[in-house]
């Protein structure tokens, strides 16, 4: 697993590399960097293309699972030190998210995951370990989620510790945004679901905007992110009761 931690590591650092180099790089022959390609091709972490491994290019979450891989990867493993066996826990979609199921089911015994994404019930099904309660609702194809109306009624059956949840976005006196407006909705109606509410995002979010709002900071017990988030963005977490727990 560290080698192909390595691997995506540095294709997303030259974006297009070639089997050769990753071979010297390494020090595996190139048979097994051809193996491991195959494994990070099959779960969408990067392409292969004439003898080079590709970064992968668009919006669909398993492309966005490539960039920032490493930085992700920490997150969710800073995150499911938060988690007990046995617990029952709210995952929202997104590619950190879809990350810490895979750690929970890799560290944890009995663990249930509700959600609303089918990618990450996808992403996980191999596992035995861990328990996946899948809401329906109205599915949105190309983010391939759950939303609407019958989507928030059946989240209200049920009451978590924590819930999980990516964000989009930051704005100074606004709080979290995100991009879809019935997505959010969804967000929303987990946080009411759970007493703690802890965003997992790499720092990149805290300088973009989305468009229509999420939760303002005090609704927010934790943030899990990098060390590259920007410090004014930081103390104004902290300032207002929010834990900010930091990845490098």
């Amino acid at each position: 697993m560290e080698r192909l931690d390595q691997i995506v590591k540095l294709v997303s650092q030259y974006e297009k590399i070639d089997v050769n180099t990753l071979s010297g790089m390494l020090n595996v022959s190139k048979v097994t960097i051809r193996k491991d390609l195959d494994k990070l091709e099959s779960r969408g972490l990067l392409h292969r293309e004439h003898g080079y491994a590709v970064l992968n290019s668009g919006d669909d979450l398993n492309v966005r699972l490539s960039f920032h891989h490493d930085l992700k990867r920490k997150i969710a493993q800073t995150a499911v030190g938060l988690i007990q066996d046995n617990e029952t826990v709210i995952i929202e979609s997104g590619s950190t998210c879809a990350l810490l199921a895979e750690q929970i089911c890799q560290q944890k015994r009995n663990v249930t995951i509700i959600t609303n994404s089918y990618f990450i019930a996808d992403y996980i099904r191999s596992y035995d370990s861990c328990k996946v309660i899948l809401l329906g609702g109205e599915y949105q194809k190309n983010s391939q989620v759950t939303v609407g109306p019958l989507l928030k009624e059946m989240i209200s059956l049920f009451h978590v510790k924590k819930a999980f949840i990516g964000t989009d976005g930051f704005a100074e006196g606004e709080g979290f945004t995100g991009k879809d407006l019935m997505r959010t909705e969804v967000v929303r109606a987990m946080a009411d679901a759970a007493e703690d509410v802890i965003i997992l995002t790499d720092s990149t979010k805290f300088s973009k905007r989305g468009t229509v709002s999420q939760f303002s900071a005090t609704e927010v017990s934790r943030v899990i992110t990098d060390d590259q988030i920007p410090i004014e963005k930081e103390k104004l977490l902290t300032g207002q009761g929010v834990q900010v727990t930091k990845v490098r």
